[in-house]
């Protein structure tokens, strides 16, 4: 793993807490660069297995370690709350947001809560909302190595930009879908295609791309773009609406509803973190920030940091029924909820992860250690 990318999982979480914690209201764009770091890393992976390995343990390998990665602390944590709500039914503790949980479990069991999360009839729950970013993952990891594995090495670059082009194309084509009310979606329409696998598939496309592609003047790309989104962000938005609410959105509030952000900024904000991530593994001195180990540690630990962070957020909330001053709460929260998660994150790495970690080294061991 390069020392950065650790560093990167850590900054993408971070934003994403903030986002959580009612602080930063563009940290939703920590789930965008987890998906194009996601793209990257999966697809270097799967190149060096296709070079090295017959078509039976290509597969078997790839699917072995992500099984071993992925599906232990999903559903422990799955069945952990489970096992919470129900007591907390049990003994009448807010009963009707615990029974959200129970009546949506089976979405995220079978890894399509993504899918329902854009259907009209969902509510959002304080313990599951947050998966459906796993979920699109997961749909990810069952097709792509199929592509990779099909395609041959000289027609990559057309089949990274295809993806490229194809995600604000799905996003299109979603939209009309919503607009004519073919499917039962929510509204409004940037909302419902948010969650959806299709409206991501130029994110992971614009991260397999850097794993064997170049992109030229990367470092004054990341500078220039770093000024002109935030430009065009807000430009846009004072368009459509008259105002450049809230600051800490950027221009980009959560789901992109204003001037069709969401058919075309999520291109433009993957191809800022494709570049962001070139240029951590290529130049490396600009960043060694990222190789600070409070990050790296944070980096290593960051998929239980994400799966446990939601419903700690929440339960840290609590404290509002108590009697403390509400000039204190937030922060009070932000301060609980980050202890908490590091916490619990840090315990579930070496209880339940590691473990984990090491039998999938045993039984589908493979040399490349990016992931």
């Amino acid at each position: 793993m390069i020392p950065g990318l650790d560093g990167l999982r850590a900054v993408a979480f971070l934003v994403l807490f903030g986002l959580h914690t009612d602080y930063l209201q563009f940290g939703w764009m920590g789930v965008q660069l987890f998906f194009v770091l996601s793209g990257y890393l999966i697809t270097d992976i799967l190149l060096r297995m296709k070079r090295n390995l017959p078509a039976k343990e290509y597969f078997l390998k790839f699917y072995g370690r992500r099984f071993f990665r992925i599906f232990p602390l999903y559903y422990f944590y799955i069945f952990l709350m489970l096992g919470i709500t129900t007591w907390l039914i049990s003994v009448s503790y807010k009963p009707n947001i615990m029974r959200v949980f129970a009546d949506q479990i089976w979405y995220a069991i079978f890894y399509v809560y993504d899918f329902f999360s854009a259907y009209s009839g969902f509510v959002s729950s304080q313990f599951l909302t947050h998966l459906w970013s796993l979920s699109v993952e997961e749909q990810f990891y069952i097709f792509w190595p199929l592509l990779i594995f099909l395609v041959p090495e000289k027609s990559l670059k057309k089949l990274f930009l295809a993806g490229i082009i194809a995600g604000p194309i799905f996003r299109i084509a979603l939209f009309l879908i919503h607009q004519f009310g073919f499917i039962p979606f929510r509204d409004p329409a940037a909302l419902a295609m948010y969650p959806l696998p299709f409206s991501h598939v130029d994110a992971f496309a614009f991260g397999a791309y850097i794993t064997r592609f170049s992109i030229p003047n990367a470092r004054k790309q990341l500078t220039y773009l770093g000024f002109a989104i935030p430009v065009i962000g807000f430009a846009t938005q004072y368009a459509a609406t008259g105002s450049i609410e809230p600051i800490s959105a950027l221009g980009y509030p959560v789901t992109m509803p204003d001037g069709y952000q969401f058919i075309w900024a999520y291109t433009l904000l993957n191809y800022w973190f494709a570049v962001l991530i070139y240029c951590v593994i290529h130049e490396k001195k600009s960043f060694q920030f990222l190789e600070w180990s409070p990050l790296q540690y944070l980096g290593k630990i960051s998929y239980g940091l994400y799966i446990y962070h939601f419903p700690i957020i929440w339960f840290a909330g609590r404290i509002r029924d108590l009697d403390v001053s509400e000039k204190i709460v937030p922060p009070l929260i932000l301060l609980l909820s980050f202890l908490g998660t590091v916490a619990v994150a840090s315990i579930s790495y070496f209880v339940i992860e590691k473990p984990f970690l090491n039998l999938k080294d045993r039984f589908v061991s493979y040399s490349n250690k990016n992931n």
